[in-house]
């Protein structure tokens, strides 16, 4: 898949994922609201900068962006951070029920 058509796809992904119509999500970020139609048509590319904005309006990093593996980009996201601000032994315990869960599924 050519790196346009990823982006363009991935904008319309999270976009439909938030219920979100592409005028609004135009507006939302401060553009005209053919903004992102543009985008998801392929008539244009966000520049760096913008997807920038995109990623962060959909609370994503830009590597979350480019992850498609994850389901819940935004969840994970806040799993983290929570998981970052926990001591070492709270981190091991989290740790421990991921793995014990991981287990269960199989």
């Amino acid at each position: 898949m050519k790196y346009e058509d990823f982006v363009k796809n991935r904008i319309t992904e999270l976009r439909i994922k938030e219920d979100i119509s592409e005028y609004q999500l135009s507006r939302n970020l401060g553009h005209s609201e053919s903004y992102i139609h543009n985008i998801s048509s392929g008539r244009a590319l966000p520049p760096l900068k913008e997807l920038f904005n995109i990623c962060s309006y959909f609370g994503l990093t830009p590597q979350q962006f480019f992850d498609t593996e994850i389901d819940n980009p935004q969840m994970v996201a806040e799993a983290m951070e929570g998981f970052k601000q926990l001591s070492e032994r709270d981190q091991q315990t989290i740790l421990d029920l991921i793995n014990s869960l991981k287990e269960k599924d199989k």
